[in-house]
């Protein structure tokens, strides 16, 4: 019975159906922004109850993401996909119906954040680690990542032309449905990819993890990433009205985003395959801060907008397939989804503080602009801290026949 899922469920097969899963749950979820002027104009809200949301939905997928991985490592990730896709759906649904912060906050918090770790990107590329060789496990991360980026070029637009043609409310009706197409492809992931267990407990692999410096960099240095992605995702739209500039260049900025870091998370993954991944890291976060720093002290325009959303987005999500790669490469894949998911927790603290930190000091000043500062500084931080990780196997892989 395993040979003959085997014959039919091959690493092609799972590389393009991984890739679907990614889009369809990067994509949803990238066009949150363009509800925080709708929303809290119908409702009299500040900025900062829509961003706390958010940060709540970040700082939720964060806790969720080790134990979906964990589960994931254990049983393998189709049940845990099509669960996360469900309660992904019924979040999305119940915004459209949040009358006030408690629900807001339940809904587009609590459910969406635990959808989006059910049925998020890190379970995908754990999946990718375990069966690609390692000569294409660091191409295969790319792929995965930016299929992501290409679910964001492809529905922020459209979720916008929903919000145009038939309300904010009725747009979240339709965008629920996107997640429940993860359902019947969660199939092809069914099961335990990996059967072999070899001789390390999940439980051992964590305490190897928790004793390497390295790890501990590069948790660190996740955390800034999560900082910038969520800020930008959620606060550049009603920033770039704030601006003087048309709604639609908000929807079109993250469709740019999208787009360009299609390129920049394959490009990082054939890269990462080749050339040393911690370094290539540094380079890109000291970019980050250096694009940021730029955009802030331009005068506005459209032009601008553009050309800063095609550079952050060749370095938006380029930090992903290099940081889970590094995790593979040090610790071996086989408790990939945990350890990673430990990673990305920190991204989502990051990312819980970017978004609220958006909301609370536009509230308090009328201006993002320290945020974007607090961004040059962290990319900066991000950019020591990476270049010092001893990336070489751990000494159990090393000494392994």
């Amino acid at each position: 019975m395993q040979d003959a899922l085997r014959t039919w469920r091959t690493p092609a097969l799972i590389l393009i159906v991984g890739c679907m899963i990614s889009l369809l749950n990067f994509g949803v979820r990238a066009g949150f922004g363009l509800w925080v002027g709708p929303m809290s104009g119908a409702f009299d809200w500040g900025r900062e109850v829509f961003s706390l949301a958010i940060a709540i939905q970040n700082l939720v997928w964060g806790v969720a993401q080790p134990f979906a991985g964990a589960i994931a490592d254990r049983y393998g990730t189709g049940r845990v996909l099509a669960a996360g896709a469900v309660i992904y759906s019924v979040g999305v649904l119940l915004v459209a119906f949040a009358g006030g912060p408690a629900t807001l906050n339940l809904s587009l918090g609590l459910l969406v954040g635990l959808g989006v770790a059910g049925s998020s990107f890190a379970l995908v590329l754990a999946a990718f680690g375990r069966l690609m060789p390692p000569e294409k496990r660091s191409a295969a991360l790319g792929l995965g990542t930016a299929a992501g980026s290409i679910g964001q070029f492809m529905m922020v637009p459209l979720a916008q032309v929903f919000i145009e043609a038939a309300g904010w409310q009725t747009a979240l009706i339709l965008l629920s449905l996107f997640p429940l197409a993860v359902i019947p492809l969660s199939t092809v992931l069914a099961g335990r990819l990996d059967e072999g267990r070899g001789q390390q407990s999940l439980g051992e692999a964590v305490r190897e993890a928790g004793a390497h410096r390295g790890y501990w960099l590069l948790v660190s240095g996740f955390f800034v990433c999560g900082f910038h992605v969520a800020f930008i995702q959620t606060h550049l739209p009603p920033y770039i009205t704030d601006l003087g500039l048309p709604a639609q260049v908000g929807a079109w900025a993250l469709a740019l985003v999208g787009l360009f870091n299609i390129f920049g998370a394959y490009g990082s993954g054939v890269m990462g395959g080749r050339y040393s991944k911690k370094y290539m890291l540094s380079g890109l976060y000291l970019a980050r801060g250096i694009v940021i720093a730029i955009f802030v002290l331009t005068p506005a325009s459209i032009a601008s907008v553009l050309v800063f959303s095609a550079a952050i987005g060749i370095l938006w999500l380029s930090t992903v397939p290099l940081t889970s790669g590094l995790v593979a490469q040090i610790f071996g894949p086989r408790y990939m989804a945990t350890l990673f998911g430990f990673v990305f927790f920190s991204h989502q603290l990051g990312a819980f503080l970017g978004v609220w930190l958006g909301g609370y000091f536009y509230d308090a000043t009328g201006s993002y602009e320290m945020v974007w500062w607090m961004g040059v500084a962290l990319a900066l931080f991000a950019a020591l801290i990476h270049w010092p990780i001893d990336d070489r196997q751990v000494a159990r892989l090393a000494e392994a026949p």
